[in-house]
């Protein structure tokens, strides 16, 4: 057992931990003292893969495919493997996740205790729905194969369990077909809310993967600019004479933590503006996978601009009168002087939950990255927590790090049943902090 400063994705800590290395240390972690929570890649933004002063169980090593059926897509791999992984393996063999999240460097484990979401839920659902079958070791020495036949409550308590049901160690994933490693993407501006709702019903029945940016720092009355990204995996007929996998093209480093933030009211003004003038109010295109589905990893350590303090994800769904609501809420943004670049809208489809605390449900997210100024940003999440609450909504465990007892109790109403299936030896700092328990 090591003690390590191990931070999440978006809080600076520091966090102490006791670590047990799961690919290279012998002890078993059911020996630790402490109570115990998996840890990935740490792309949580929140404290939900934080366990600060405890025992954290390092999954990123059990890194093994076990099994791959080239006729149907099942892969049959340990939990640390990560999606970048998949892609990179499989994509030119003809197959991708069914679902991914705005990162592809989160592992298969981390995506299950979460239950990812992506660009095409209002099609395919979230990672949940396809996962077949997982592991699970639990604190009471047991193995146990959870599917939806069987051992079916614990696979479902499992799925955005935030990784307090136990351990997995191993899943089974079923891959989607794609032919290439090309997106054919419909972008197009919108300059009012009536205008995104009118476009995304459209795109959405249409196209497979449908999200949009919003400019959220500026903008009066119903003025409230974006830009749509709908796409479909693009065909060899498509594609022409170009290669059927792209390369993966260049990445870049933010090479240390600046002393502050480097976004600010006045440099995401500008930064929206550059955006806004830089896309076409309407046309079509192709564009290789990677920065379709994740434009932020060509930046690595991009954390790092938010400075010392870090920074919170505010990510919501608004499950009823959502227009208005999120009129409201970006009106309540634009008034708080608050910068976001990262504005990501998008519409949730009907399939229900996979999880007992899977976040995904009907109706519209948003999803907004703040740099931690204190006070003042904790007073703008309570504005904002009041119009999501009066919208039946909830706020994302993943992405979280200061939700109250209030809004989990509010927008999770299964986490009492979740309850019976939570190992007694796992927790975390957000779990503690929303139940006020170990």
């Amino acid at each position: 057992m090591v003690r390590e400063n191990i931070r999440s994705w978006g809080l600076p800590g520091p966090f102490q931990h006791q670590t047990i290395d799961l690919a290279l240390q012998n002890p078993d972690w059911r020996d630790a003292t402490t109570t115990v929570l998996p840890f990935g890649n740490g792309r949580s933004y929140g404290d939900s893969c934080i366990n600060d002063g405890r025992c954290l169980l390092l999954a990123r090593g059990l890194d093994r495919y076990r099994a791959f059926d080239p006729q149907t897509g099942v892969l049959v791999c340990d939990a640390g493997v990560m999606l970048s992984d998949i892609v990179r393996d499989f994509m030119p063999r003809g197959w991708f996740p069914p679902v991914t999240p705005g990162t592809r460097f989160v592992t298969l484990g981390g995506a299950i205790a979460n239950d990812i979401h992506g660009k095409n839920h209002h099609v395919a659902g979230t990672i949940g729905s396809h996962i077949e079958s997982l592991v699970l070791e639990r604190s009471d020495g047991s193995a146990i194969t959870c599917s939806s036949r069987e051992n079916a409550h614990l696979f479902r308590a499992t799925i955005g369990g935030l990784g307090l049901t136990g351990l997995i160690t191993a899943a089974t994933l079923r891959l989607r077909r794609v032919e290439t490693g090309w997106m054919r993407v419909h972008q197009q501006r919108f300059e009012s809310l009536d205008e995104f709702f009118s476009i995304n019903e459209w795109a959405e029945s249409r196209y497979e993967y449908a999200v949009s940016w919003i400019d959220c720092a500026t903008g009066a009355g119903k003025v409230r600019r974006g830009v749509y990204l709908a796409a479909d995996h693009a065909t060899l007929d498509e594609i022409g004479p170009r290669d059927k996998i792209p390369p993966a093209g260049r990445t870049t480093a933010v090479p240390l933590t600046p002393p502050f933030s480097l976004v600010h009211p006045l440099s995401v003004r500008g930064m929206n503006e550059l955006y806004w003038r830089r896309a076409s109010a309407k046309r079509e295109f192709l564009q290789p996978v990677l920065p379709y589905f994740y434009p932020l990893d060509g930046i690595l350590r991009w954390n790092r601009i938010y400075g010392p303090l870090g920074f919170y994800q505010y990510q919501c769904v608004l499950a009823h009168d959502a227009p208005a609501a999120l009129a409201e809420m970006l009106a309540v943004i634009v008034r708080s002087r608050q910068a976001s670049f990262l504005a990501v809208l998008k519409q949730f489809g009907a399939t229900p939950p996979a999880g007992l605390l899977s976040f995904p449900r009907s109706g519209i997210t948003l999803s907004l990255d703040f740099p931690n100024r204190g006070k003042a940003t904790h007073e703008l999440f309570k504005a904002l927590d009041e119009i999501v609450l009066g919208a039946g909504g909830a706020l994302y465990p993943a992405k979280d790090a200061r939700m109250s007892t209030t809004m989990f109790e509010a927008g999770y109403p299964c986490a009492a049943e979740f309850l019976r299936w939570k190992d007694p030896r796992f927790s975390s700092n957000f779990w503690r902090r929303v139940t006020g328990t170990e």
